[in-house]
């Protein structure tokens, strides 16, 4: 697309900040921008050319001198950019995490090029057709059931995130699409971190092949997995009040993401879940309640659809409201016990992201939290 055709105006929708950066790549290539806000669908006819901020930043960066990774899954996606662009830069190149986590990938052009490491979700790869080298390397950490209320089937959802391999080089699907011989090496590497444990670990060895393939040393790769500081609302601990933990996975926005946390947690469990739901399936996650879960305490929209489904394997609260939540677990916890804030849902229907829920649960966590000392 470029502003040679007959028609030099070009429409964004959303004004977020994917939006202005795409704006003004535009401007610059000498559109016409106009803007198109609170549009729930869009239908394009054949003779309008669509395309993503995505496509349109990373064509541009590939063309000026970026090298770019890319980097999907339905759980990680976050944490496994971050710590991929700190290793780059702690071991003295260059490199931004963009794309659905950090800055948008249109914002980068004309900035000096080094490592674009971008964050794809399965919404921009609706709209996104990139040349087959793309990127350096992609990587699809995992699959599970997610926005089902966005795409309508596992199926479309799966397609989606494979259709990233076709814009790479190299395509990694997986942890065990690792070659044997690097496995127990880049194991050894992650070792202590964050990703040391049983749920995070694939998504460590993913990280670790692709500081690899950026060129960094085995000893750059341990010290950036050293060093690494999770991202906030991803599993990350309040505090502990009485011997009780309390853990904030505000993040844990699909069923998968619950169930992970719920394994992540250990045993007696008090789990607050529940907001809007994305259309997967709440009994897919009761072997975990049953095995983990002492009790759970239901919010938002989807608070009686979960406890019809779970009631039988897990004693279930409806509390609706975040505040009367974390007083009941809170209320009910004994040393030992951990309150884990997973949702398994979308927040909006409460909060105005899954931050801010993170953040409400936190203060109410450290409110109830100075009865149990």
């Amino acid at each position: 697309m470029s502003a040679t055709s007959t028609s030099n105006r070009a429409l964004v929708l959303g004004r977020g900040k994917s939006g202005e950066a795409a704006a003004a790549e535009l401007r610059r290539r000498g559109f016409d921008v106009e803007f198109a806000e609170d549009v729930a669908l869009v239908v394009a006819s054949p003779g309008v050319h669509v395309k993503s901020e995505l496509e349109l930043g990373c064509e541009e960066l590939k063309r000026s001198g970026w090298r770019l990774l890319a980097v999907t899954g339905s759980k990680g996606k976050s944490s496994v950019v971050k710590v991929v662009a700190d290793a780059i830069n702690l071991a003295g190149g260059r490199a931004v995490a963009c794309g659905n986590y950090g800055r948008p990938v249109c914002d980068l052009i004309g900035e000096e090029p080094g490592w674009a490491v971008v964050e794809v979700s399965s919404f921009m790869l609706e709209t996104t057709a990139l040349a087959g080298d793309t990127f350096e390397a992609a990587a699809i950490l995992n699959i599970q059931e997610d926005h089902l209320d966005r795409h309508g089937s596992p199926d479309v959802y799966r397609a989606l995130k494979l259709r990233l391999l076709s814009f790479a080089k190299r395509g990694i699907v997986g942890a065990e699409d690792i070659e044997e011989s690097k496995a127990a090496r880049f194991g050894a590497l992650l070792e202590g971190s964050y990703f040391d444990n049983a749920i995070l670990r694939g998504n460590g060895m993913i990280a670790a092949e692709l500081m690899s393939l950026a060129g960094l040393a085995d000893e750059a790769i341990a010290k950036a997995f050293r060093e690494f500081a999770p991202l906030p609302h991803r599993f990350s601990e309040v505090g502990v009040f009485g011997g009780v933990r309390c853990i904030d996975d505000s993040k844990a926005t699909s069923l998968a993401a619950l169930a992970a946390g719920v394994e992540m947690a250990g045993h007696d469990v008090l789990l607050i879940a529940g907001g809007l739901a994305k259309g997967d399936d709440p009994k897919s996650v009761i072997p975990h309640l049953t095995k983990r879960a002492k009790k759970v305490y239901l919010i938002g929209r989807c608070a009686e659809v979960f406890s019809a489904a779970w009631s039988g394997a897990v004693d279930c609260e409806v509390c609706e409201t975040m505040d009367r939540a974390v007083a009941g677990a809170m209320r009910d916890a004994v040393k030992g016990d951990t309150v884990l804030l997973s949702p398994g849902t979308a927040s909006f229907d409460q909060f105005a992201n899954f931050g801010r829920r993170g953040d409400v649960f936190a203060e109410l966590v450290k409110k109830e939290g100075q009865k149990k000392k």
